[in-house]
């Protein structure tokens, strides 16, 4: 068998349609939806992934404004930055793309974004609601994930779902999303001992590690469903994920794929999260 691959890039054109449609509606009734992001220092993986999130809100007509700051800025300035978005009524979502240079506290910045404008799902608020299932901010690659299996039509209820990963950006949100919607899961990190006699158990494998091709068939089920979310590079430099695909491709139901699995989801459900914020102002 084969694994059929859950193609995010379709999967996201497929929802940022109805974005669209809600953003022109939005609009309409005067209001147009505002992301704010805010860039520190020169990390060249972070200007990618901010000049795609550019990009996305230009294609969705969503309001986009960029600041960027020096890798030597304060810890001060970069608070009075958020205070003032917060304040800003034409943005309605705000991002601090991270990591942030090592003099700047990450957790003191995310808690000074206003929860209302928390579109990444990062702040204490966001997190604690998420885990309580009240309605709020979900993080965006755990919420893309779980687009993506939606989509991909796989059943998660009584199944054993394993996380391997535990970073409050994708892995422990992840296992949470998952056991909402009535999976068994397990986490698994760095000093899980035998790992391969979990992961051999998963009938979903959700794998964020940021190691390249750290999993190969032998630690996976036959007709598991495999998330990859890593984002990495090969010996040659090539782009690949923390899954060796062709290794694992022949033994699962279906996987996604790097680039072009998980990484397209991420982005639009930033801009889902910024539309439902935009949404706020009709009530």
């Amino acid at each position: 068998m084969s694994g059929k691959l859950i193609n995010g890039k379709e999967i996201g054109n497929t929802i940022r349609q109805s974005i669209q449609q809600e953003v022109n509606a939005l609009k309409e009734q005067g209001i147009t939806p505002g992301l704010a992001v805010i860039l520190v220092g020169d990390d060249p993986a972070s200007h990618t992934y901010v000049s795609n999130k550019q990009k996305s809100c230009e294609q969705m007509g969503i309001y986009s404004e960029l600041i960027k700051l020096s890798a030597e800025v304060t810890e001060e300035t970069l608070l009075q930055h958020i205070e003032q978005l917060n304040t800003n009524p034409s943005i309605d979502g705000i991002l601090v793309q991270l990591p942030l240079p090592k003099h700047i506290d990450e957790q003191k910045v995310i808690a000074a974004i206003s929860p209302d404008k928390d579109v990444d799902g990062f702040h204490p608020i966001s997190v604690g609601k998420m885990l309580l299932k009240q309605p709020t901010f979900l993080p965006c690659t755990p919420y893309g994930v779980m687009k993506l299996l939606e989509h991909a039509n796989v059943d998660i209820a009584g199944k054993h779902a394993v996380v391997i990963g535990r970073s409050h950006i994708v892995g422990v949100p992840m296992g949470q999303l998952l056991l909402q919607k009535d999976a068994t899961v397990t986490y698994c990190h760095s000093k899980t001992p035998d790992l391969k006699a979990i992961t051999t158990q998963a009938d979903i494998l959700v794998v964020a590690t940021g190691r390249a091709k750290m999993i190969g068939a032998d630690h996976v089920k036959e007709g598991a469903v495999v998330i990859d979310v890593g984002m990495d590079r090969d010996e040659n430099g090539k782009l690949c994920g923390d899954v060796d695909f062709d290794a694992v491709i022949e033994k699962v139901s279906a996987i996604t794929p790097v680039p072009g699995g998980v990484g397209p989801m991420t982005i639009t459900m930033l801009l889902f999260n910024t539309l439902q914020s935009a949404k706020k102002k009709l009530s």
